[in-house]
Parts: structure tokens; sequence; C-alpha cells
């Protein structure tokens, strides 16, 4: 039996998984849980990274104390966010939180200097105000002192490798959510950055997932294995897909990313237009996607209601979904990128589209739900008009998976069969990659069969209705 540590952190919380890999089979236990709690300085929204440095190496320090031995470390974590050491090797600042509002108006600002369509064509990237690109001009944009002293650009599972093993490189599945990286060439976007009066050279190689980063400082014997550092890229790697079956795939949780596995990247007017992002994925694959704003709504929601006295799981939340009438209003999941108040701008956003607002927790949470389900129908259109595929099936994976309620209502508005689970895919596919570093595991085929052996996935039949088709009509006209 092979044991794999898997650091799994995520917007909301961090966990330390263990991965027990036997006869072709995976099982999981959860050494170490601890929030993932941003924090709020004079200049702008940070992450606390040393505190969720020090909760890795608890999880590491649980492992020991049980005597495990460890075949594997792998960190996966959000994309897009970074840190800058300096010429002593430490971080210079702790890294600043995608939420930030330091991006406001640079794109524009940036465009202006690189057209869009030329950022496109040099990154297949999607035009998020977070990425990774926008960051990194909004700090040469205020003179930071911080860029100014930087000796290297490393991502967030980049940093946290790097503590790790003294090895400064980049997984190319986090490489590809900045918007400096060519999925063409699977190398830096050099010109762009040079265009835009960014510093390449403190950019640090590029390693495929899978690659052996080298073995840890403080635990000589242990390897650490660079797999899909980016945890979307983690979860499809763990989508349960059997064969050719024309699918898609929702990675489901904070956020939601929709889309496909394919060969090679498609960047052209069309996914410009339509503002698909073309990011790495394991085994040579090319995840293309949406990134669409996902549970974050009702994370917030009931953070909101939480600091009014009422208290709800998310499972109450869902229960309480179901119950509510439907339809009550439509909204655009993804104009809500900032956090705060989110039922008052929810409000807000009914309103000026001439809808009257929910009046109830529960009708919020249904309106939510519902309208992600229109978004994904939308998305899933538009990959099938990209790819010039049919889409009959829909892999949902990650926590997400586990809301029957919005499974079935994305079963009944996209007229599609839903396959849920497994809500583990993250830690399951950074175990897994990990194992193929080892040589345990030959390829993603081999990984996948893996998952189907493990964990059964639920189906969700599609029951479409008239409503479902005016609501979407109704979406369109709010989204535009």
């Amino acid at each position: 039996m092979s044991q794999y540590m898997a650091f799994d952190l995520g917007a909301e919380s961090g966990r330390a998984i263990l991965g027990a890999l036997c006869g072709g089979r995976l099982a999981l236990s959860e050494l170490h849980r601890f929030p993932n709690n941003p924090m709020r300085r004079p200049d702008g929204l940070h992450w606390d990274f040393s505190r969720l440095w020090d909760e890795i190496q608890t999880g590491i320090s649980k492992a020991g104390e049980r005597k495990i031995p460890l075949d594997g470390i792998g960190v996966d974590t959000w994309g897009v966010d970074f840190g800058l050491l300096g010429a002593d090797g430490l971080l210079l600042e702790p890294p600043f939180h995608y939420r930030d509002a330091r991006t406001n108006g640079v794109p524009e600002k940036l465009f202006a200097v690189v057209p869009r369509e030329q950022v496109f064509a040099a990154t297949g990237i999607q035009h998020m105000q977070i990425n990774t690109l926008f960051q990194w001009y909004s700090m040469k944009l205020a003179a930071s002192p911080a860029l100014a002293a930087a000796r290297k650009l490393l991502t967030i599972p980049d940093l946290f490798n790097y503590g790790l093993t003294g090895i400064a490189k980049t997984d190319a599945t986090i490489a590809s959510t900045t918007q400096f990286f060519n999925p063409i060439t699977m190398s830096w976007s050099c010109d762009l950055l040079q265009r835009l009066g960014l510093p390449s050279d403190i950019l640090c190689p590029i390693v495929q997932p899978g690659s052996l980063l080298g073995k840890m400082i403080e635990a000589p014997n242990t390897p650490v294995y660079a797999i899909g550092g980016h945890d979307t890229a983690s979860a499809v790697a763990a989508v349960p897909a059997e064969g050719n079956r024309h699918w898609c795939y929702i990675s489901s949780g904070t956020w939601s990313l929709m889309g496909l596995e394919l060969d090679a990247p498609i960047i052209d007017s069309r996914s410009r237009a339509l503002n698909f992002t073309n990011e790495v994925g394991v085994g040579g694959k090319i995840r293309l996607l949406k990134n669409i704003a996902g549970l974050w709504l009702l994370q917030e929601c009931r953070r909101a209601w939480s600091l009014e006295g009422a208290e709800y799981t998310y499972e109450e939340l869902t229960r309480m979904a179901a119950a509510a009438r439907p339809f009550t209003a439509i909204i655009d999941p993804d104009a809500f990128l900032e956090p705060g108040d989110m039922p008052r701008r929810i409000a807000e956003h009914c309103r000026a589209h001439g809808q009257q607002p929910p009046a109830t927790h529960g009708e919020f949470a249904r309106t939510i739900l519902e309208s992600l389900a229109l978004r994904y129908r939308q998305v899933v259109e538009s990959l099938e008009t990209l790819s010039g595929r049919p889409i009959d099936l829909i892999h949902i994976v990650g926590g997400g998976s586990r809301n029957a309620t919005l499974n079935q209502f994305v079963a009944d508005c996209t007229g599609r069969r839903v396959l849920a689970g497994p809500s583990e895919a993250t830690a399951i596919g950074n175990i897994l990659v990990q194992a193929m570093g080892a040589g345990e595991l030959a390829d993603l085929s081999q990984l996948r069969a893996v998952v189907r052996a493990s964990w059964a996935s639920v189906a969700v039949n599609p029951h479409p209705s008239p409503h479902w088709e005016e609501a979407y009509k109704r979406y369109r006209a709010v989204v535009g």
C-alpha cells in the first residue's frame, strides 16, 4: 500500500488528506482541516500566508505522530494569486487576495498598451480582472516597492512547494491561469510581458504535473510532486469519465469551472468573443472552460445572515431552496465578484432588472441555484458551438456535487444527464497524479479507472419543462 498526502487549499478552508492506494482502489482519510480566512491590511485584502504555512506543517506533523510513511506530498490551491520573493529568498509581503479592489479598472489600462485581442491570442485566457496579469500590472502602475525588490514570482501552490523543498518551479496547470502563459508553446508569454514592461526574468521554470520537484527539506526521504497545482486541474483529472463519450465537467464549489477536456487549445475569434479560457490539464490535456461565480453567492448570503443572527448549514439552505417558490427572480451570477452584503446586492440587482427581489432566505437560495443552472445551460451551448461536438453528459465533481437540488436543476435546465461525484475530486486528483509521478499509474486513463473503482457517481436524469424554457428566456434578457 502506498500513502500520499494531499494539501488541498480552497477559498474557504484547507485540508490535509491522506490517500492510501492499494489494489487499484484509493481510500481517503482527513488528517487536518483548517479555515482559510483572508486578512484586511491598510493596503488591501491579503491571504494569511504565514498561518496557512503553519497549518501545512501541522498536517505533516500529524502524519508523523501516526508514524505514517509518506510516498509523496502534493499541494493544490486556487488560481491566479502569487507571492514575490526578495534577494534573500523570503516573501516580501503576504500575497494579495484576488478579490482585492486593486485591479478595478486595470484591464482597460492594460488593453490601452496591448489590445485585448492580442492578449488573448498570446495566452488564450478568459479576461477577468482577477487574473495574475492584471494584478501584476496594477503593481507596476502603483510603483510597488515589493515589485521593484522582487527576484522571483511564484503562484500560491508553488510558494508552498518552495517552502517544502527550497526549489522554485511553476507547475504548468497553475501557470496557465496567469494570463501570461502560452498553452500552445507551453511557455511563458515573454513578448507580451516585455510590451507591458513586466520583468519576465523573475518567473521560474515550468514543470508538468507528475514531475518530482525534490525531497522535503525537513524529511529528506519524502518526495514532493508537482501535481495539478491549480485545484481545478486536479479535480478535472478525477472526473470519472470513460471512453470517448460527449461529456463536459463542472468543478463545483466557491467557483464553478465548466468546460471540456481537449487535446489542443481553441484560440480564435469565437473563443475570444465568448470569453473562454484554455488552461493546462493533466496528461497533456487542455481544459477549455468558463469561470462562473458558483456557490460563492450562497456562501456570502449565509455569512450575511449569520451576522444578523440567522445561522444555517449549507444543507439547511439547500432544503429551504428546494421548498421555496420557483423562479421568483433571475440573476446573473457573474455580476457579484466582490464580497460584502450579498443579499442586499442581489435585491438591488433584481430591482435594476425590473424584478421583485426574493422575499425569504429560501427564495434567495433558490434564486442563486436556479440562476447557476441557467448559466450552466448558456455555457454548455457555447461549448458545443466552440468544439463542434454535442454534449449529452455533465460530470459534476467537487463539494458542490453533494447539492442534490442544484444537480437536479442542472439536469432539468440543460436537458442533459448529470453524473455527480466524487465530492473530493480535487484531493483525489492531487493524490493520483502523485501516484503517476511515482510510476504507480501509467496515465490519465488508468487514473480515472481508479476513481471509478473507488467511488460511485450519482446519476440524475433530466425532467425538462416549459418553466425552465421561459426562465432561460428571462435569464438571457438579464445577462444581455
